[in-house]
């Protein structure tokens, strides 16, 4: 079983992948046993969003990450995608704005991704 900290990274290469905007990384495991990290990012359109779902999708599953489950994917405004100890937020501009997921879990720890992903 793949570590959190190990899956997030997937999952923000993936989304990088398709051009994601603006991704953020909290780690919620001091302040929620809903998971160990919250990864929020936005993209400009459905097709866009759709993209870095089935992008997410492929490279945790190929890496023998189980998603348990999935909302939101055919309006494509806020997907949802549960791995248990990752849980990926994919929003439209307007959403992402309206729902400040950022806001909501502020007392969990935002890391700068710069960090993780290799040069």
């Amino acid at each position: 079983m793949m570590e959190s900290k190990e899956m997030a990274k997937l999952a923000i290469a993936a989304l990088e992948d398709k051009k994601a905007e603006d991704i953020s990384l909290i780690d919620i495991s001091g302040v929620s046993v809903l998971a160990d990290y919250f990864i929020i990012a936005n993209g400009s359109n459905r097709s866009q969003i759709q993209a870095m779902i089935d992008n997410v999708e492929e490279k945790l599953g190929r890496n023998g990450c189980i998603l348990k489950q999935i909302e939101g994917y055919d309006s494509a405004n806020w997907v949802l995608m549960d791995y248990g100890d990752i849980i990926v937020h994919v929003f439209d501009r307007d959403n992402r704005l309206f729902y400040d997921l950022e806001r909501i879990w502020r007392d969990g720890k935002k890391i700068d991704i710069s960090e993780w992903t290799e040069a």
